[in-house]
């Protein structure tokens, strides 16, 4: 093989691996839209198998500016649930656990030396 015939598969990789890309893109990008109807789904997956390129690059064109919302959709509310699963597992802060001990002290239900313990509990 020639340099020339390397570097020509090296830029039809760059190439496929692309397309690749856009073509994963797309069909994400078709299954997070809830506005478009399943049969619209499947036109467009019937497309993309037969005529790859083209439609691809019709989907982009046509369709392309809503993908970066509809993503950016998706990002935020995976965000917030990763936000509120930490949240729920992590349980209370330190404050709050010394806030509680307090009222439980306060109501008399725990000793000053049991509220310490749990002070240095939450503190730890």
């Amino acid at each position: 093989m020639q340099f020339w015939d390397i570097l020509g598969w090296m830029l039809w990789s760059v190439v496929f691996i692309s397309y690749l890309f856009a073509l994963f893109s797309i069909v994400g990008d078709l299954f997070r839209d809830h506005a478009l109807s399943g049969w619209w789904k499947a036109v467009w997956i019937l497309f993309l198998i037969f005529v790859p390129l083209l439609t691809a690059l019709v989907y982009l064109i046509a369709r392309g500016s809503g993908m970066a919302a509809r993503s950016d959709r998706a990002a935020r509310s995976a965000q917030t649930a990763a936000e509120s699963y930490i949240r729920e597992v992590a349980g209370r802060s330190p404050s709050d656990e010394i806030a509680a001990a307090a009222a439980l002290r306060d109501a008399g239900s725990i000793s000053p030396d049991e509220f310490a313990i749990l002070k240095a509990k939450a503190l730890a």
